[in-house]
């Protein structure tokens, strides 16, 4: 049995979206990574987390399997363009770990919580998964020493990446497009 005509059409214009937040996170991401973060006394690896910015939005309009997807386009296409191997697995337990809490936190919490908390709760679970990642990696659990610095950078990113989704969300809330995603 086939999909109707509208059922298509609103097929179609998630893809599109899904295409479009990919090519944006892809192009944050590489943005961010030419930003030196380390040469200014911040811990080796932080970032900014503005991919974020796509993957919370995509979590506010689409469906959990979409933005799901998302999350994994610009992980291995960000992945193949800057990185290695170790920066594509540290990179995937954050975004997955990221996602997931996001994901959560919108659907369960979303009358309790803002898109800033939102973000925070995301910003968080991708440095907690990041550790992780490194911690297997690593063979140690020593690298937790960087939880309590990470944690406090996570909430600053997290802020920053919220106020950036909360005004995204808004202005793309004024799009014809997106009126019909709208809860």
């Amino acid at each position: 049995m086939g999909l109707s005509s509208s059922e298509s059409s609103l097929a179609l214009k998630r893809t599109v979206m899904i295409a479009i937040f990919s090519a944006v996170a892809v192009v944050l991401g590489i943005l961010e990574a030419q930003i030196p973060l380390s040469a200014m006394g911040l811990m080796p690896g932080a970032k900014l987390g503005f991919a974020n910015i796509m993957i919370l939005t995509c979590i506010y309009f689409l469906r959990g399997r979409d933005a799901f997807a998302l999350v994994i386009l610009k992980t291995l296409l960000t992945a193949f363009i800057l990185g290695t191997f170790s920066s594509l697995l540290f990179s995937l337990f954050g975004s997955l770990l990221s996602f997931l809490v996001m994901f959560l936190l919108m659907k369960g919490g979303r009358m309790q919580l803002s898109l800033i908390g939102v973000s925070i709760g995301g910003s968080i679970a991708h440095n907690i998964g990041q550790l992780a990642a490194a911690s297997i990696v690593m063979g140690t659990t020593s690298i937790m020493y960087y939880l309590p610095i990470l944690l406090v950078t996570g909430i600053v990113t997290g802020i920053a990446v919220g106020y950036a989704v909360r005004y995204l969300v808004s202005s793309l809330s004024q799009i014809s497009l997106f009126e019909e995603f709208l809860r």
